[in-house]
Formats: C-alpha cells, sequence, structure tokens
C-alpha cells in the first residue's frame, strides 16, 4: 500500500489530456511540475515592433511523452504542452541589466489526442487560468497553419528544444524538407 501511495504523484504528473463532460480540455494544474523544454525571449511570428513589451516564452511537456519521445523522437499519443508567456521585466530589485520574468500574461496549451473530435494536434487558449476549462481553438486559426507548415517534428517546434532536435536527428523523425 505505501509503494502504491508514493507512486501515485508520479501517475498524475504524467497524465495526459483532461476533458469536461463537454469536450472542454481541463487547465493542466500540474504542468509546472512537468519537463521544462525551453524559454524564449521575445520570440514573435510577426515583424518586431519596437513598442511591444518583450515576453518570455516558457514550453513544458507532460513526462510521460517526454519519455516516450526520447525513445523514438516521435511524441505520443496523448502529448500536452503547455506555453507560459510571462512578461519581461528590467531593473528588478538589484538587477541593472537584462531580463528577468515577471507575470503569467497567458497559458495555451497544445495536445496531441487521436480521439480528439476537433483532429489529432489541438490547440487551446487559457484566459481564465488555472481552474478553468478552454475550448478548442477553430480548426482555421493560424496556430494550425503555422505549426503544421514550420515545425521540425509532428506539429512542434522541436528546433527551439536543443536537446530534443539532437534526439530528432539520430531517430531520423525530422519532418521531409525541414531545414534547420
Amino acid at each position: 500500500m505505501r509503494a502504491i501511495l508514493f507512486l501515485l504523484p508520479v501517475l498524475l504528473l504524467a497524465a495526459g489530456p483532461e476533458y469536461t463532460s463537454d469536450g472542454q480540455l481541463k487547465f493542466p494544474e500540474a504542468y509546472r511540475e512537468w519537463v521544462f523544454l525551453s524559454s524564449g525571449l521575445g520570440m514573435t511570428y510577426a515583424a518586431p515592433d519596437a513598442n511591444q513589451k518583450q515576453r518570455f516564452d516558457n514550453v513544458f511537456v507532460n513526462p510521460e511523452a517526454y519519455r516516450s519521445f526520447l525513445k523514438t523522437g516521435q511524441w505520443p499519443d496523448k502529448t500536452v504542452f503547455v506555453l507560459e508567456i510571462r512578461d519581461a521585466e528590467s531593473h528588478v530589485s538589484i538587477n541593472q541589466g537584462g531580463n528577468t520574468q515577471g507575470a503569467v500574461t497567458a497559458v495555451e496549451v497544445e495536445v496531441k489526442d487521436s480521439t480528439a473530435k476537433t483532429g489529432l494536434w489541438t490547440f487551446y487558449n487559457f484566459p481564465q487560468g488555472p481552474g478553468s476549462a478552454a475550448k478548442a481553438i477553430p480548426g482555421d486559426a493560424r496556430c494550425y497553419q503555422c505549426h503544421g507548415k514550420n515545425t521540425a517534428v509532428e506539429n512542434t517546434f522541436v528546433q527551439f528544444y536543443p536537446t530534443l532536435l539532437e534526439v530528432a536527428q539520430r531517430k531520423g523523425t525530422l519532418k521531409p524538407g525541414f531545414a534547420k
């Protein structure tokens, strides 16, 4: 019994997507305990705007999916990515140069789920944050076309996760025609 109770938190961390009875994705509450893949600063898919505040993008993936990717170079069914977007702040406390991460401004999620009615890869936006649920972003949104066209492995930007890019290269799972 003690061994089962000890393993329970590990199993909860490795869980895939959870949905409400009406098909909305539940906010992945424990995502900060998942595998941290990378952080970017000021990344944008449009021309940079000098007046736009820079933000940090932090990417997390559920542990079970990460372990599977290391073995195969592909994302298994029930993979969940969380993109946490935070304000970049300067001159915080004793910091006189550079940036630190500030408040969370957005949380977006991408799910690989073969049972989803919305398609194999689905995007969600969580403006209400923890404790909320989100409907799938409609399939005609730009994120679907961008991920379909510009990602290194399946529907994911593995090119921005250096250790996983090496795995994909070794396993031969980069998309045909992907240019680093």
